[in-house]
């Protein structure tokens, strides 16, 4: 005689043991404000008793068409999201709603190279989730437009802003005015610009007036374009400020971007930075030089990372965390109701003045070696 076949455990089972509805049950699970705590402990600890795990998320997915994920489209390799300081605020920031809405987070991590229309809709198209959190690519981005035709809500942070797309970020190019004006206050007239990957079409050196002008990821061109503003206000042509570009923003490749701009430019008495993490290869250079900031260098960079600060730094503060909290519940909202209208979320930027800038020196050139 063949063994009784063991009944499944269900929703229904907990609410039959219990005498309730099995809406009862189900709001314990997905809708906790409507009930009490002792009835929801009641029923979770029925539900421990009978061995039954909580509602299976592939059915309530098939039920309601979501599967509680938001996604997070990501373009750089996956270790960057949690060596690079900045990118990791932003994330920590999105995963505080997540928690709070008892929603996963699904990173969609693409690298910096890839460039493949079939490769982008590929990966774009395998991610189960119920909305997109598009975090920095470059306008025209294969990635941005494998998300759109997808059609699910989308929040796109930081760039590009196109319009089309619910957006949250700051406005880099005035963000960045109070760290040049810092340097021209305290009398710089040498001043060179170290920033990060202006498109996709990888650029490790100098950087044209062209290739500044139809640069692709726009944060790293308007924060380049803003100090350039600052400076040529103040007299300073812009076609005299030397600009270096690293694809990659790691700390080999910052110290290199050091290297390259003070060696070829040993004039200079102050570098503006586009980044924190730039600005810290910046101060490891100087230190294997024997080179004094502010002293023999000024220096200003961009993000307010913990790192930074904690050096002095003269940065410009933008909250990250808080720019993560804003795409997420914007998102949430969006998935929640579809048809809520467009909205573009500015967050507000501080300059920290740290210690890091002082009149220049009295020497004509740096002693690179």
């Amino acid at each position: 005689m063949a063994p009784r076949k063991k009944k499944r455990l269900s929703l229904a089972s907990v609410a039959e043991e219990l005498g309730v509805s099995r809406t009862t049950v189900s709001n314990a699970y997905n809708h906790p404000e409507q009930l009490s705590e002792s009835l929801r402990a009641n029923i979770f600890a029925t539900a421990r008793r009978l061995g039954y795990p909580g509602p299976d998320p592939t059915a309530r997915s098939l039920r309601t068409s979501h599967v509680g994920s938001m996604g997070v489209l990501f373009t750089d390799h996956l270790t960057y999201a949690f060596e690079d300081v900045a990118s990791l605020d932003f994330i920590a920031g999105m995963a505080e709603v997540a928690s709070q809405d008892s929603t996963s987070m699904t990173l969609v991590p693409v690298g910096p190279d890839y460039t493949e229309q079939e490769e982008a809709r590929g990966r774009v198209n395998q991610a189960v989730v119920d909305g997109f959190v598009v975090y920095s690519v470059a306008r025209e981005d294969p990635f941005l437009e494998a998300v759109v035709a997808r059609s699910k809500p989308t929040v796109v942070c930081d760039q590009p802003k196109d319009g089309r797309l619910p957006f949250v970020g700051i406005d880099d190019a005035a963000s960045i005015a109070p760290a040049a004006q810092a340097l021209v206050d305290a009398g710089h007239q040498h001043i060179g610009i170290l920033c990060i990957r202006l498109d996709p079409d990888p650029n490790n050196g100098p950087v044209s007036a062209e290739r500044l002008e139809h640069a692709r990821h726009e944060v790293q061109r308007n924060r380049v374009g803003g100090a350039l503003a600052v400076f040529e206000q103040a007299g300073l042509a812009p076609q005299t400020i030397p600009v270096i570009e690293r694809h990659i923003n790691d700390m080999a490749n910052n110290v290199d971007a050091a290297r390259e701009l003070l060696s070829t430019h040993p004039e200079l008495t102050a570098v503006l930075c586009t980044t924190d993490t730039m600005a810290l290869g910046v101060l490891e250079f100087a230190r294997t030089q024997g080179l004094k900031v502010p002293e023999d260098l000024s220096l200003t960079g961009f993000d307010g990372i913990a790192p930074a600060l904690d050096r002095g730094l003269s940065t410009v503060i933008q909250p990250n965390r808080e720019k993560g909290r804003a795409a997420a519940t914007l998102l949430a909202k969006t998935i929640a109701d579809p048809t809520l209208p467009r909205r573009t979320t500015l967050l507000a930027t501080t300059f920290a003045p740290g210690k890091t800038v002082a009149a220049p020196r009295k020497n004509a050139t740096l002693p690179i070696v």
